[in-house]
């Protein structure tokens, strides 16, 4: 049975982590497939950083599958996506008997609740189909209607930067920056030395690395629901 390893980088989330998670565990994966969980805590203050060692203990308790890591410092998003994706590729070294470990995919799920987990059997599809090597989410689009002139410049903005990207990987995303990244754990094993970006410069990097590497990139629309900088957006 391939596992789906839900990769969740966090600082400070307390309030939206456990909704989070819970949408993670119950949403509805492609039939066959199984999921675990690995949550990097960016050395979280300490009421958030205890606040989710005890969700992680009470969900454990009750037979979720996840992990629980904690970085001793603050090192920013990219090194917490690193340290997941490593505890992923340990995990799939580890798990010989099932003969489909290393068929398994890999997501980044920002603890926001900006990106919605019901979007994971759609990100999956193409692996699925064989039509991608890698799926990467985007929030702009026909499907999307952005209003409001602070979205509007995020939407310009972002796609300012994915241009940028695209013109020197040669590819044709419409939204590099979008967090929901899915690649198969054999690719992740391919494309992880290559990652060294420790803040939010993982998201160009992680496409120049799948662009270098020739693996087929592929775009899925999701939904978004943007927080405001009063709310906690970082």
């Amino acid at each position: 049975m391939p596992t789906l390893h839900v990769v969740i980088p966090f600082y400070n989330e307390q309030t939206t982590l456990e909704p989070c998670l819970v949408r993670v565990l119950e949403t509805t994966l492609p039939a066959g497939w199984s999921r675990r969980v690995v949550l990097v805590d960016d050395h979280s203050e300490a009421g958030p950083a205890e606040a989710a060692r005890r969700l992680c203990r009470d969900l454990a308790d009750r037979g979720a599958p996840l992990q629980l890591l904690r970085h001793e410092v603050n090192r920013g998003k990219g090194a917490a996506v690193r340290t997941g994706f490593d505890a992923v590729l340990a995990d799939s070294d580890r798990d010989t008997s099932d003969e489909d470990a290393s068929t398994g995919a890999v997501i980044i799920q920002d603890a926001d609740l900006e990106y919605d987990p019901d979007d994971y059997a759609c990100l999956l599809q193409p692996l699925i189909d064989g039509t991608a090597d890698a799926v990467f989410g985007t929030r702009w689009g026909a499907h999307r209607r952005v209003a409001g002139w602070r979205r509007l410049l995020h939407m310009l903005g972002n796609r300012f930067l994915t241009r940028i990207s695209n013109a020197l990987t040669g590819l044709d995303l419409q939204d590099m920056e979008c967090c929901y990244k899915v690649m198969p754990v054999p690719v992740l094993r391919r494309v992880r030395p290559s990652l060294t970006e420790d803040r939010f410069g993982v998201e160009p990097q992680l496409a120049a690395v799948l662009a270098r590497q020739r693996w087929r990139v592929a775009e899925v629309p999701v939904r978004y629901d943007p927080r405001r900088f009063a709310d906690g957006k970082k």
